[in-house]
């Protein structure tokens, strides 16, 4: 694990709530200079604790009106079949995150589409296509009161 003390950690959470900071005001909202806070950043995306940054997009400009949970079993436990898998549904536009899972089934996606009739296409034409799967449950998002994600 890697050790990041307050300040850093404070640093992180100011770029998690707003990426388009500026470094003055990021140094300003840490206590820091703007060199050192600009030190500080540049270490932390060197060792990787900031991997990125990116616009955060309303799904309905890309005409994905909604969001669907899926859990998919697969029809074997053997490691060229999850690979097989992982590589189909990362091809697959409607999944927009594909998490390995414990429990009763080995994968969680997040599909987004327009409507319904998107959603029964990419379930038959994409899912149904793959011998991987053994099964799929499907969740239909109502809401969510509470996204971190950047």
């Amino acid at each position: 694990m890697i050790e990041i003390d307050a300040i850093s950690r404070n640093i992180l959470q100011a770029l998690e709530q707003d990426g388009r900071l500026t470094n003055i005001d990021l140094a300003a909202k840490v206590g820091l200079s703007a060199s050192a806070c600009l030190r500080r950043v540049q270490d932390m995306e060197r060792r990787g604790l900031i991997q990125g940054y990116r616009a955060v997009l309303d799904p309905a400009v890309r005409g994905a009106a909604i969001t669907i949970f899926v859990m998919v079993g697969l029809s074997e436990h053997l490691k060229k079949d999850a690979q097989a898998f992982e590589q189909a549904v990362a091809q697959a536009p409607e999944v927009r995150e594909c998490h390995n899972i414990t429990g009763s089934v080995e994968y969680l996606l997040r599909v987004e589409v327009a409507d319904l009739a998107a959603y029964k296409a990419f379930h038959a034409d994409v899912l149904g296509t793959l011998s991987q799967v053994g099964s799929i449950t499907s969740h239909i998002c109502l809401g969510s009161p509470t996204d971190k994600r950047a």
